[in-house]
């Protein structure tokens, strides 16, 4: 669509208005597919989630990709300051400091201790020079983000109808992801409860196509964040939202954000990714992996189909264009492997009961 000089912008945006509309509607019907997601399928996909997080963090720590596009040829090149060793010791030290603060800290500050070993990180880095702030006297104090700044939204069929799809793709991430959130809080999700929360994602593209920008997901990132601080409630969610939204307004502010390097964040996320796979880990114990051997299949090959995107990128280059959303999502590989696989060897039996599930969590 951006390649399309008869589409361009307009058209990314009309095209994510339609598909938050769709999302919403469409919501009800994905959470119906919860009788299919017992702790086998449920463990795989979200340790799947958690373990194809994992490159992104250490990529983090490393100080961005490995390789960059070269500003003046505009062909990828190898970044020189990929792995700089004063990166992975900056990374490094936030990781201990946050491991330090989780052990020895109480309360309040136990909870913190993300923000506070990327606040020491940042410190740091400013010490040594490797901050920069380049734009700051540039951009206003005060902004409004004005409604339709590009004009009215163009309504192209084709581009709606991929957008659709790849809002499926989406929503069954996200149902994975609603699935892990509620593992890590101790609250058995109904489909209800994931109905709702798949119908904010749609009307959170919907309302972000009419203010300029893109559609909007749940992040998997932030469930480890759950893990790691054990806040569970959700007017702290509110409350963060408050700040983005106070980030937006205030341009400045959300630049001195955005300035803290990548590496202080890698240290940070290797804890909360590496939360996100063990809370996967944690509802395969409920699962009967001891005496049901079909389920070390279901296990076995769906985290494999799930690390194909990651560790093999071309893996599907040569088949169908319009399959791509599809064939490059981790995540939803895994689920449908897990998904197939336990309605053909289990029969749709549920491996574990619920009644499994919540003892082994609180235990």
């Amino acid at each position: 669509m951006a390649g399309n000089p008869e589409l361009g912008i307009n058209a990314i945006l009309g095209s994510g208005i339609a598909a938050g509309l769709f999302g919403m509607l469409f919501a009800p019907l994905v959470s119906r597919a919860l009788p299919l997601f017992p702790p086998v399928v449920t463990g795989s996909i979200i340790a799947v989630i958690g373990i194809s997080l994992m490159p992104v963090a250490i990529n983090w720590s490393a100080g961005g990709q490995p390789r960059i596009r070269d500003a003046a040829t505009g062909l990828m090149v190898d970044n020189p300051a990929y792995g700089a060793p004063e990166y992975l010791a900056i990374a490094a030290i936030v990781l201990v400091v946050v491991l330090a603060v989780t052990r020895f800290g109480r309360g309040f500050l136990s909870n913190v201790a993300v923000l506070v070993g990327m606040g020491a990180g940042f410190a740091i880095a400013m010490a040594l020079g490797k901050v920069s702030f380049d734009g700051l006297a540039d951009v206003p104090w005060m902004s409004v983000v004005t409604p339709l700044h590009f004009g009215m939204p163009i309504f192209d069929p084709i581009s709606i109808a991929t957008m659709c799809l790849v809002m499926v793709v989406v929503m069954v991430e996200s149902l994975g992801m609603f699935l892990a959130l509620g593992e890590l809080t101790g609250r058995r999700l109904s489909r209800d409860d994931l109905t709702r929360g798949l119908r904010t994602d749609g009307l959170g593209t919907l309302i972000g196509g009419f203010l300029n920008t893109f559609p909007h997901t749940s992040f998997s990132q932030n469930v480890g964040l759950v893990g790691v601080t054990g806040v569970k409630s959700r007017w702290v969610c509110v409350a963060g939202g408050a700040i983005l939204m106070a980030f937006g307004l205030f341009p400045k502010m959300a630049l001195i954000i955005a300035s803290v390097p990548q590496y202080v964040l890698g240290g940070a996320g290797l804890v909360m990714f590496g939360m996100v796979a063990a809370t996967g880990i944690k509802i395969l114990l409920a699962a009967d992996l001891r005496n049901n051997r079909f389920n070390l299949y279901i296990v076995a090959l769906s985290v494999g189909a799930g690390m194909i995107p990651m560790v093999a990128p071309k893996f599907f280059q040569q088949m169908p264009h319009a399959l791509e959303p599809l064939l490059h999502s981790g995540i939803l590989l895994s689920a449908i492997t897990a998904v197939t696989l336990n309605l053909f060897l289990n029969g749709g039996r549920r491996s574990a009961s619920a009644d499994v599930i919540e003892p082994a969590l609180a235990h």
